[in-house]
């Protein structure tokens, strides 16, 4: 069975790097600094034979107010109440403080499954705190070193009868009494809707403050990511899974992504690779711009590394709803759009208020639509016909009176879409005409907005023995002969 385990503390107690440890991978950002995690990361642990699903948390803090900490507050309190269990971490080596013993009485009353865990507590350091612990009323601690490793098999003992527990109230709630069931004419023969066999990933990337995690919580229809006045609130990619206008989702909110000569913080430079990771994970890029200052030269950037990563890109210009002039400021984005991103013409722009949710079903068919032409497939035959009249229209040039002769085109790839043309003197066709062609393809086989990957190789490329020296007999063949 499964079930959710909630990892809750004070700031800079280990919560992170026990969540890494326990997902067996490095999926949250782990700093000395207190208070690197600020959403809610959920990942698939595996200890021993139990499979469940663990929450990282932000740290708690004394903080009710909507100050950035009351808010990471009441998102962490969520994690709570929607846990099966919490694993309350303390710091063994600092020992219990007096907020640890007021959010050990929050936990007292608002879980009923806690387990308290003293943290780094190798070595003799952390004697102290972990016999402290037991005064905070939660039962027998549990000795961890979440760095190191140590204390997992303990932790697993603990965990192991409140899982079986768990099972048998999941049991008792599915049993239900037998009732008749009315079914309407011609609903037996109804054909199954079809579904996705794995969710649609798609990444939210833009500069800071343009409204990444308000816009997913939009999507998502309730306040699941951290959100506020101020810049650089996400620190690392947070995924979500969401059904999304019956379209099953995985969503991956990123950090705002500055300049790189404005970056000097480590933390923002690890926020920043953890977003660009999830730009070469996604299917579909959502680049966000803020409609006061669209198109602004890092949004140029972003866009183009989505590009040059070979992702589906969407554009979509956020907070419509404080815009004016509606119709004059659309066409004038068009037109930057166009003139500055010209290896993304065609690809959808969407306005939307993430703060409204005006626009998210115009968002929504923007990203199928993306995702569909990424991954077009074009038949050889149709390739040679329209290569055939290519050349016609605008035949190759002849450097230095050598004519370029291109003999056919076939699709090696999609995702996206990548051809290859086989021609004379390859290394002799200019820039101008591969962008001839490309955008030939992209017109002529509706593929707007999408990479394309265009290689052009010679006769001899595919030939593997080509350059190769002849194997000369060996003294024993000579003699057999």
């Amino acid at each position: 069975m499964t079930f959710t385990l909630a990892i809750v503390g004070r700031p800079n107690v280990g919560k992170s790097t026990l969540f890494n440890r326990l997902v067996g991978k490095k999926l949250a950002l782990v700093d000395n600094q207190p208070g690197v995690t600020r959403d809610l990361r959920e990942g698939q642990a595996r200890l021993g034979d139990l499979r469940f699903t663990v929450i990282d948390s932000a740290g708690l803090e004394e903080a009710t107010d909507d100050s950035l900490e009351g808010r990471m507050r009441r998102l962490t309190e969520r994690a709570v109440e929607m846990a099966d269990v919490c694993l309350f971490l303390i710091d063994a080596r600092v020992g219990v403080t007096p907020t640890d013993e007021v959010f050990a009485d929050i936990l007292r009353r608002k879980n009923a499954h806690v387990i308290v865990a003293a943290n780094k507590a190798e070595g003799n350091a952390g004697e102290a705190g972990y016999l402290e612990a037991y005064g905070l009323g939660l039962g027998e601690p549990v000795r961890l070193s979440g760095e190191h490793g140590e204390g997992i098999t303990d932790l697993l003992q603990v965990l192991m009868p409140i899982a079986d527990e768990l099972a048998e109230q999941r049991v008792e709630e599915t049993i239900e009494p037998e009732t008749d069931v009315e079914v309407e004419d011609g609903d037996e023969d109804a054909a199954p809707v079809p579904t996705r066999a794995k969710p649609l990933q798609v990444a939210v990337v833009g500069r800071p403050n343009a409204g990444k995690s308000t816009l997913i919580n939009a999507i998502l229809g309730e306040e699941r990511l951290l959100t506020g006045p101020e810049a650089g609130i996400t620190r690392d990619a947070i995924s979500l899974a969401v059904e999304w206008e019956g379209t099953p989702v995985r969503i991956f909110d990123t950090a705002g992504m500055r300049k790189k000569a404005k970056i000097d913080d480590k933390l923002e430079k690890l926020s920043v690779s953890d977003g660009l990771r999830a730009v070469k994970f996604a299917e579909v890029v959502i680049v966000l711009l803020d409609v006061n200052i669209p198109f602004e030269q890092q949004d140029l950037r972003i866009a183009d590394l989505a590009e040059r990563e070979g992702r589906a890109v969407v554009l979509a210009v956020n907070k419509w709803d404080l815009e004016g002039e509606k119709q004059a400021k659309l066409k004038a984005l068009k037109t930057e759009f166009e003139n500055l991103l010209p290896q993304l013409r065609g690809a959808p722009l969407v306005t939307v208020s993430a703060k409204t949710g005006r626009g998210l079903d115009r968002l929504h068919d923007a990203v199928m639509r993306a995702y569909e032409v990424w991954n077009r497939r074009v038949t050889t035959a149709q390739l040679n016909r329209w290569l055939a009249g290519m050349m016609e229209a605008h035949p190759p040039p002849a450097p230095g009176g050598r004519r370029i002769k291109m003999r056919y085109a076939t699709q090696v790839k999609t995702r996206p879409p990548a051809f290859v043309v086989m021609t004379s003197y390859p290394d002799a066709v200019p820039a101008s005409y591969s962008r001839y062609l490309v955008n030939g393809l992209r017109e002529d086989f509706d593929m707007p907005g999408t990479p394309i990957r265009l290689t052009l190789r010679g006769q001899g490329d595919k030939n593997p023995y080509k350059n190769r020296k002849k194997k000369q007999p060996s003294k024993l063949s000579k003699h057999l002969k």
